[in-house]
């Protein structure tokens, strides 16, 4: 009689999963309440895998929570469909190195550990959405990152052909700005087939037209990230030198779960603008945070000098802080600080008032 009951206990007991993630496969461990591993097994990052890592998983008892290794790439996809089951997916760092000197290097071991960092409460990050305005605004940010960079590139190679060209092809496209210079080299005539004066107009016609394809691809994507910030958090822009690049960064950071942080204190350090203890005996000092994510940290590095620039009250406010005693970075930190609580204010009342309207395309 003792049998059934204790095979509904151990049905109906609190387990916690953790994955290590992988392209082709994830591998799962399940851990118990009191840390002992139950079993691990590797499940294909399909639909029908996710399905049978779930199944697997409740058949070992009850998960509400699944600590899983890069949620933001290999595990951005099992992490959706968990979320989207009603557990509560935590994100796990790699093991540290001592752990890995002392255990050995394996994906179960990975899966387990990942498991147990939940459990102990090492790991508590609830990971971010990707479902949303932020993912999409993600993906338009990486086109646009690359295209901004190939352009770059295309016009560099431009001038370096410019150089080693003919003088009578040098000297009448010497001197202009980049949009006239892309133009004019558009519309040079061939020249005689056979020359080095050929080929090099050839290659500047060619490496125009590149940069113009870049432009339009470019402005296109700028379009794109501009509409879904102005559906979906329209205050943003009208911030005072928050412009569609650095809002679309900060959406990105909070991602589309912007309450996973628990206050605005949790944004800035997010960002990186929280000041940490660096005291030690007699002195008493904070530092300058070097953590948290930098694109974000640049984000709001690139608001505040653009306030500082035009206005007074920034101005004023870091000439305060350098009065005190502080340095100029240190008085930007802050600036940044009160910046980043602004901000999170506005992120979040847009992510909580509903949203009827569809995202760009």
């Amino acid at each position: 009689m003792a049998q059934p009951f204790r095979l509904h206990h151990d049905r109906h007991r609190e387990v916690v999963l953790g994955v290590d993630t992988h392209k082709d496969a994830h591998v799962a461990a399940v851990v118990s309440a009191t840390g002992k591993v139950i079993g691990s097994r590797s499940f294909p990052t399909t639909a029908d895998g996710y399905q049978q890592l779930l199944d697997w998983a409740h058949s070992h008892g009850t998960v509400d929570r699944a600590g899983v290794e890069c949620t933001g790439s290999y595990g951005a996809a099992l992490s959706r469909f968990l979320q989207s089951n009603g557990l509560t997916v935590i994100e796990v760092n790699q093991p540290d190195k001592a752990t890995r000197r002392r255990r050995g290097k394996t994906d179960a071991i990975d899966a387990e550990s990942a498991a147990h960092a939940v459990l102990s409460g090492r790991a508590t990050a609830t990971a971010k959405l990707a479902d949303g305005p932020a993912e999409a605004l993600r993906l338009f940010k990486v086109a646009k990152v690359s295209a901004v960079k190939a352009r770059t590139q295309a016009i560099n190679q431009l001038r370096a052909v410019l150089v080693t060209a003919s003088p009578d092809l040098r000297e009448a496209l010497n001197g202009l700005t980049i949009p006239k210079l892309v133009r004019a080299c558009i519309a040079l005539p061939k020249a005689a087939t056979g020359t080095t004066t050929a080929a090099a107009v050839f290659t500047l016609r060619l490496l125009a037209r590149r940069v113009e394809e870049l432009d339009d691809e470019i402005a296109a994507l700028k379009q794109q990230i501009t509409d879904v910030i102005s559906q979906h958090a329209p205050e943003l822009l009208e911030c005072y030198g928050v412009g569609p690049d650095t809002a679309a960064t900060l959406l990105i950071a909070t991602g589309d779960n912007p309450q996973r942080l628990r206050s605005e204190a949790s944004f800035a350090s997010l960002c990186g603008v929280s000041p940490v203890e660096a005291s030690s005996g007699k002195t008493q000092r904070r530092r300058l945070n070097r953590g948290g994510d930098r694109q974000a940290n640049s984000a709001l590095y690139t608001i505040v000098l653009a306030r500082l620039r035009w206005e007074n009250r920034s101005r004023s406010y870091v000439e305060r802080r350098i009065a005190e005693g502080k340095t100029r970075r240190e008085a930007i930190r802050c600036l940044k600080r009160y910046v980043a609580r602004e901000l999170y204010t506005i992120i979040l009342r847009a992510h909580t008032m509903p949203q009827g309207q569809p995202l760009a395309a």
